[in-house]
């Protein structure tokens, strides 16, 4: 079985999405690629016509990958419902629907029985949320997890290829002796830097990067009681981003136990030490690494481990293809 496929958005999430789809060889008929202005663009040497976005350019397609932009309202928003009216199952990259109660916020190696409740809008979650939750899923099921203390080190992709080329432009001035450019999509200096910003700030003081690996966390896992406190740190790597997870599980388990459950969990790579994954080693890879797994000395049933995963790949747009794949499996 063949379906006519459209990816919405040629930017850092559009592009992998085609990168993907070529990759996977998802069982395409058709398809399009559509943005705001038509134009011809290359990925890997492939040539794809970008046709201007329009309510009826989703005419006849089955599913529609929106790559969705962070901290601005995606085109989803807006064509989502024309694209459902003519037959179509929507896959949103963006922040619009995470939380919407009526549309499923899924990770396939976590919770692909939400599908079965869509009505023609699936959720993408968060990058920072989702290799989280494809780490701690399984634990979760397993022993239970009522405390998470999490702080992210998140790629300048993360914010979108400007974010990258303000990182590039500003190391580039530094090594140079220049003058540093003003960042153009970033509230601060990147190179040779860190700052805990990611979105803007909300409630408590949390921003709200914080507050979505909060709720879409909670979400994905069908329980509102865990406790979870997130701090979102961007820090001057270019793709893959690193995460500190500190847990606690409700039933008692080692980290034997943890290592065995992770080795045999889909879209996890335990790391044994004393090596440890590294975002280097992440970029443009499909699995979330698990490393420096190890027990709290003070606190019984708690532990932490370090967790690194393509932002952009299996962050954003192999977990939209995966969805995808999943819907045509039935």
């Amino acid at each position: 079985m063949t379906l006519n496929v459209c990816v919405v958005g040629v930017g850092a999430v559009g592009v992998e999405l085609l990168r993907i789809l070529r990759q996977r060889q998802f069982p395409i008929a058709k398809l399009a690629v559509l943005a705001r202005s038509a134009r011809p663009i290359q990925v890997d040497g492939t040539t794809y016509q970008v046709q201007a976005i329009s309510p009826e350019a989703f005419e006849g397609q089955r599913i529609v990958l929106f790559a969705g932009t962070e901290g601005e309202k995606g085109a989803a928003v807006t064509y989502a419902k024309e694209a459902i009216r003519r037959g179509a199952i929507c896959i949103d990259n963006g922040a619009d629907f995470r939380l919407d109660p009526h549309v499923p916020l899924v990770v396939p190696e976590v919770n692909p029985e939400d599908l079965r409740h869509h009505q023609g809008l699936i959720a993408n979650p968060n990058c920072s949320t989702l290799q989280m939750v494809v780490a701690l899923g399984p634990v979760y099921r397993q022993f239970k997890i009522c405390r998470i203390i999490v702080s992210t080190y998140q790629a300048a992709s993360g914010a979108g290829s400007k974010a990258t080329q303000d990182l590039m432009a500003e190391t580039s001035a530094m090594v140079r002796n220049q003058p540093l450019p003003p960042p153009q999509a970033l509230p601060q200096r990147l190179s040779f830097n860190v700052f805990p910003q990611i979105g803007p700030f909300e409630e408590l003081g949390y921003t709200s990067e914080e507050w979505k690996m909060v709720k879409e966390t909670q979400k994905i896992l069908h329980d509102d009681r865990i406790l979870i406190t997130a701090t979102a740190v961007r820090v001057p790597v270019i793709d893959a981003h690193s995460e500190s997870i500190y847990f606690e599980t409700q039933r008692p388990t080692t980290v034997e136990e943890l290592k065995a459950l992770w080795k045999k969990s889909p879209g996890v790579a335990l790391v044994e030490e004393p090596a440890y994954p590294m975002p280097i080693e992440a970029a443009h890879r499909d699995e979330v690494f698990v490393g420096r797994v190890r027990p709290d000395p003070a606190v019984k049933n708690a532990f932490t481990c370090w967790v690194v995963s393509d932002n952009l790949r299996k962050g954003a747009a192999l977990n939209a293809v995966q969805i995808a794949e999943q819907l045509i499996q039935g």
